[in-house]
């Protein structure tokens, strides 16, 4: 007889598969670790080069030189609203475009589909873009960072589609009873659709919350930039010279190579915290959002 308790063999396959799943993922982790480590690290050891992926001689000065500035206080306050605001604005603008044209029954509907695919292949250019967000008086403004990309044309094509592989009967019953699209969109679909809305409101806050590009075309005031723009100023140098001003010869050097990294670390991890919270929905909002075209 066999013994219930009995563990099961591992074999040189799994074996391999583990060990190579394991460099990836520590290949993938490794530049994070390496920011982390220098930013946490000592500026002797910072200099000499042993810096890998955990700090050594830690410190916390880095991350107090960093959140001691007001203007990064301010240019997180600018991204954080940008990227509520944005998620927002551009959630709802998906939900009613993919749930109108995920509707048989819309005249036009074929169209309407293909005009939105048409801007997914060919636009106007940076150029033209500009132009037109100056000419409408978005320009240094807040707006211009969500407003002329509120919609993403391949996550209005994935909760189209999971709009349509909703069972139809439900909302059939509900217009029997009388009920509105407004009442079925809000009270039967939209339950529904949790993970597909979670999905893809962490596309559109990750996309938010990264943008640089728009910043450094649209705003002209130092005091709308976004985090991603100030850190671009940072790493460049623009603004160091300041923070390492009271410091000698070699802590300068080392000083500014830790803030960098530090403020790399500052724009990074309040959006890693969100992935958890959302984690259980995102897997399973893309493959159901993925089945059918």
């Amino acid at each position: 007889m066999k013994k219930n308790g009995r563990k099961k063999k591992i074999s040189v396959g799994q074996i391999v598969n583990y060990t190579l799943l394991t460099l990836l993922a520590f290949i993938c982790l490794y530049p994070f670790l390496n920011v982390m480590a220098y930013s946490l690290s000592g500026y002797n050891a910072v200099l000499s080069g042993y810096v890998t992926f955990y700090p050594i001689d830690l410190t916390m000065d880095a991350y107090k030189q960093i959140l001691g500035k007001t203007q990064i206080w301010n240019s997180m306050r600018t991204t954080v609203i940008i990227t509520l605001v944005g998620t927002a604005v551009s959630l709802i603008l998906t939900i009613f475009a993919a749930y109108g044209l995920s509707r048989k029954d819309l005249p036009g509907r074929r169209f309407l589909t293909g005009m939105i695919l048409f801007t997914m292949y060919f636009g106007g250019g940076m150029i033209p873009t500009f132009l037109v967000v100056k000419s409408v008086g978005l320009y240094d403004s807040l707006g211009a960072l969500f407003i002329p990309q509120a919609v993403n044309v391949f996550n209005f094509i994935v909760m189209r589609t999971f709009f349509r592989n909703l069972p139809e009967s439900l909302e059939e019953a509900a217009r029997i009873d009388g009920a509105s699209y407004m009442h079925v969109l809000v009270k039967i679909v939209l339950p529904l659709s949790l993970p597909i809305i979670a999905t893809i409101g962490l596309f559109y806050a990750v996309g938010y919350w990264n943008n640089y590009f728009d910043a450094l075309l649209y705003i002209k005031n130092p005091d709308k930039y976004t985090l991603q723009l100030r850190l671009r100023s940072l790493l460049f140098g623009e603004e160091l010279n300041n923070s390492g001003a009271n410091l000698e010869g070699l802590g300068t050097q080392v000083m500014t190579q830790s803030l960098k990294m530090a403020t790399v670390a500052v724009s990074t991890i309040p959006i890693l915290v969100v992935y958890p919270w959302l984690q259980k929905y995102f897997v399973k909002g893309v493959m159901i959002g993925s089945v059918k075209g």
